[in-house]
């Protein structure tokens, strides 16, 4: 029952960000001048409306998004009344279509922003010490899972032991070498045990409460992919039975800060979740193959993308767990997602409205340079293909991770 209201909570939250991002349109258009005829929260039919001046206000069926009327977005336009005609948007000078277009995206942004300010003095944001490659402090598994899933599931009877359990290791054993080998990070470990013949012996140098010790480990033999490729070719390879990295001894994962501190904290964590948002969208193409397997029956890559309900089953699970940090994180990666998205200069998003309205400023300054004639405005209708070819597109991969969020979810515990 926690789990359902966590995602249903979860899919209202989200429904209310989309709505304020057309609300921040809205409300830079109107304090502009321009003429703001509709806004409604959700597609199709009307259940509710009122309106209040000369803008209509409601509720539509279909709760996925929501939208707002501008007059006259587009030079193109045919239902602008004629008394309107001067606060057509695309009338407005370049600046001011450009604030009322981004502002959707600006929305997002700041409410990931607020989110992590108040996360960082009440709950803490993930520790920038762990940033980056960690030593290899590791966690001693009861077992080792010989399938090539690797799940999270528990040990069940039949699961080999753990080679580092029965050789002794224990949890925040800090690894050092293999065979001689250093491993200055966990992912050198790993890399390293799986050079070794699977299920052959290894010397393993730790060091525990500052002392060095050495042990020799019978390895596991076991079933994986390639690392950092779930979907590649499985291979029989060592395992040591053991999970990392974990923090070292004594570092919290999650810091609070005053509120002082929690402006460059939020600000540099703000400044991470860009960088890792940029490179989400550019792995986008590659995932799509992993989203198909997934689909037909492959292990799930917990790096692919998600949708809406994808998102709000992982929310509803960190409702169940009481796991309230990964509720927050998740809803500010998802609000900057989508303002970095809509900012992509693609019709039909804000970003192609954007892109256009520069592309014709840039193009009439060189023409007036030249001493050419002004070549006016972009027609909309000529750009329409490639708008519908985008639109296609966006709701097969729509689709796509619907269906894989219902068949083959990410999960979290």
């Amino acid at each position: 029952m926690l789990y359902l209201a966590g995602v249903v909570g979860f899919a209202l939250v989200i429904l209310i960000s989309v709505s304020l991002h057309e609300a921040g349109h809205m409300l830079t258009a109107k304090r502009f001048g321009m003429k703001v005829t509709k806004y409604f929260v959700g597609f199709g039919p009307t259940l509710w409306s009122f309106k209040r001046g000369e803008t209509e206000y409601g509720i539509k069926g279909i709760p996925l998004g929501g939208f707002c009327k501008i007059v006259g977005m587009t030079p193109q336009d045919d239902d602008v009344d004629p008394a309107d005609e001067p606060r057509a948007m695309w009338r407005f000078p370049l600046w001011k279509r450009t604030v009322v277009m981004s502002a959707g995206s600006i929305t997002h942004f700041l409410l990931a922003v607020v989110a992590l300010w108040f996360a960082a003095i009440f709950m803490g944001l993930p520790n920038p010490a762990l940033d980056g490659p960690q030593p290899a402090y590791v966690k001693v598994t009861n077992c080792v899972i010989v399938g090539a899933t690797a799940d999270n599931r528990d040990c069940i009877p039949g699961d080999p032991a753990s080679p580092a359990k029965q050789a002794g290791l224990q949890d925040d054993d800090k690894i050092t070498a293999v065979n001689g080998v250093l491993v200055p990070t966990y992912a050198d470990l790993v890399n390293q045990i799986r050079k070794l013949p699977a299920g052959s012996q290894a010397t393993i140098n730790y060091e525990r409460a500052g002392a060095q010790q050495q042990v020799n480990v019978s390895l596991a033999s076991v079933q994986r992919p390639p690392v950092g490729d779930p979907t590649g070719p499985v291979s029989n390879v060592s395992a040591l039975g053991v999970a990392g990295p974990v923090p070292p001894p004594g570092v919290p994962i999650m810091v609070k800060s005053n509120p002082i501190e929690a402006f460059p904290a939020t600000a540099k964590f703000t400044g991470n979740l860009a960088v890792d948002t940029v490179h989400s969208l550019q792995r986008i193409p590659q995932k799509v193959p992993a989203l198909w397997d997934a689909i037909t029956g492959a292990p799930r890559d917990a790096d692919t993308p998600i949708s809406v309900v994808g998102a709000s089953r992982l929310g509803g699970e960190a409702v169940e767990h009481s796991a309230w940090e990964v509720v927050v994180l998740l809803f500010v990666s998802l609000n900057f997602f989508i303002g970095v998205f809509n900012l992509l200069p693609l019709l039909p998003l804000d970003g192609g409205h954007i892109a256009i309205a520069w592309f014709e400023r840039i193009r009439s300054w060189f023409a007036a340079r030249l001493g050419k004639p002004d070549p006016g405005h972009v027609d909309y209708f000529k750009l329409m293909p490639v708008t519908y070819a985008v639109i296609l597109i966006g709701g097969a991969f729509t689709l796509l991770t619907i269906t894989a969020d219902i068949i083959n979810p990410i999960t979290l515990f």
